[in-house]
């Protein structure tokens, strides 16, 4: 049987779907959510999208069975049309990947097409592929933990930046957590930005032990983990106004930080998303307006190190690090039978 197919405009080009009646959420809130739903999505609120990826190396997580099946990422473009937009990256091990590069919603629509319902870029610019513009604050709750305490921690979070002359933009992961993005001047390696990151969670878990950590053993974690190796190379985290792969096809929205106190993800979904974006704007909007010095989160880095916080453990995808402690969870080195 031939497959179906349909054209969308995005950007003044027609750009081919494929099966635009596959189900891709069967479960949402409004009802069964299609891949050309998702389309139409991203073509409405493409700028907000855009915000979070335009010109960034992108990575596609493809769920061609919808997301009641299983998915894979893929990070090499293969057969991309003559205008699609590419950046060669190298990964930690050496090897490179051309990857997609969003510079419209015409991308937006050619990944959707392969069923990428998010989208996940890394920090940094095609101009500077080694220097990110970009600090990610991903604040991840162990289980059991309430949302009320992502919250709470994300205001730290954003206490902490302001003392340190850095301006957060929240949002909300679209899943349990809440992210913050900080834009950088793109001065700084990965191996610092992380650096300065790890600092970041240190202070958090400083000012509220037992409902914020930067442990990475999930053994040691009690409360909120703020992941700061989201920071290494060749990591990367949902954008924002990306669909999420949830049952109600929840998005990961842009906040005020007045609304951080009482925001309810549930409420932020696919369907909802874009009324509040007509409605309020994008609250987000203005991250690319100031680019902040990373240098006073390295000299709270450096104070940590004089006094004897050294590195935290790496992802397990990299080479051992200098200064770096063993990366074996504490249960099993204490106990090594």
């Amino acid at each position: 049987m031939a497959k179906s197919e349909t054209t969308v405009e995005a950007a003044g080009l027609d750009v081919r779907v494929t099966s635009p009646e596959k189900v891709l959420f069967p479960d949402a809130p409004g009802g069964p959510v299609t891949k050309l739903d998702l389309i139409t999505y991203y073509v409405e609120v493409a700028e907000a999208v855009l915000c979070g990826v335009r010109e960034r190396p992108t990575v596609l997580k493809r769920w061609n069975d919808g997301i009641t099946g299983d998915f894979f990422f893929q990070k090499r473009v293969q057969s991309p049309p003559p205008w699609l937009q590419t950046a060669t990256v190298t990964f930690p091990s050496g090897r490179t990947a051309t990857e997609l590069v969003p510079v419209d919603a015409a991308h937006l629509v050619w990944a959707a097409n392969l069923n990428n319902i998010d989208f996940n870029p890394w920090p940094v610019r095609r101009a500077d592929l080694d220097h990110p513009d970009e600090l990610r604050v991903d604040l991840d709750p162990s289980d059991g933990v309430e949302f009320a305490t992502v919250r709470e921690v994300a205001l730290t979070v954003n206490d902490v930046l302001t003392e340190h002359g850095m301006t957060g933009f929240p949002k909300t992961s679209g899943s349990r957590g809440i992210h913050v993005n900080v834009r950088i001047e793109p001065r700084w390696d990965f191996t610092e930005v992380r650096r300065a990151a790890l600092a970041l969670a240190r202070e958090v878990e400083r000012r509220m032990p037992g409902k914020a950590t930067s442990k990475w053993w999930k053994e040691e974690r009690v409360g909120v983990f703020l992941d700061y190796n989201q920071n290494a190379r060749d990591r990367t985290v949902a954008s924002a106004y990306s669909v999420r792969p949830v049952p109600d096809a929840r998005v990961s929205c842009g906040l005020r930080w007045d609304e951080v106190p009482d925001v309810e993800p549930a409420e932020l979904r696919l369907d909802t998303v874009p009324a509040r974006l007509r409605e309020i704007g994008d609250p987000i909007a203005a991250i690319d307006d100031v680019h902040h010095d990373l240098t006073p989160l390295l000299d709270l880095a450096r104070r940590d190190e004089e006094q004897g916080l050294g590195d935290a453990p790496w992802p397990p995808n990299f080479a051992k690090q200098k200064g770096e402690p063993k990366r074996v969870q504490p249960s099993r080195a204490k106990n090594p039978s």
